[in-house]
């Protein structure tokens, strides 16, 4: 099993920059795929982005694409989200997530997501 804990969430205004960390503990880090959602008061919880093993293929949620990139670095044990040119859209919990069996046809789906985090607000100001 792997701990996951965000941090790095905050108020921001609306195209300020922002960077999410998940640092994970327990089992062997390259183990997992790891994978960063959102959710908005009263919405579900939607994917934003996923990364496998090694860094080696991202996927990202379209409306995000250009403005996010998501990034791990497995001698930190730590998966990050950086946010360019922030939205008042975008504003939500911010969750990391973790998989050790990645799947690329349902990585947008919640369930297929075993491990996440408490979560970090991120709130962007108009």
């Amino acid at each position: 099993q792997v701990q996951l804990a965000e941090s790095g969430g905050g108020l921001v205004q609306a195209g300020d920059s922002l960077r999410l960390s998940c640092g994970a503990s327990g089992r062997t880090f390259t183990h997992y795929a790891m994978g960063w959602f959102r959710q908005a008061p009263g919405k579900e919880r939607e994917f934003v982005a996923a990364i496998t093993w090694n860094g080696g293929i991202t996927y990202y949620e379209e409306s995000i694409k250009g403005r996010f990139t998501i990034s791990r670095d497995n001698a930190k044990n730590t998966a990050y989200l950086l946010m360019n040119s922030l939205k008042t859209e975008d504003t939500a919990v911010y969750y990391c997530a973790a998989s050790f069996v990645f799947s690329d046809t349902y990585y947008f789906n919640v369930k297929t997501w075993p491990y996440w985090g408490q979560g970090t607000q991120v709130t962007v100001s108009s």
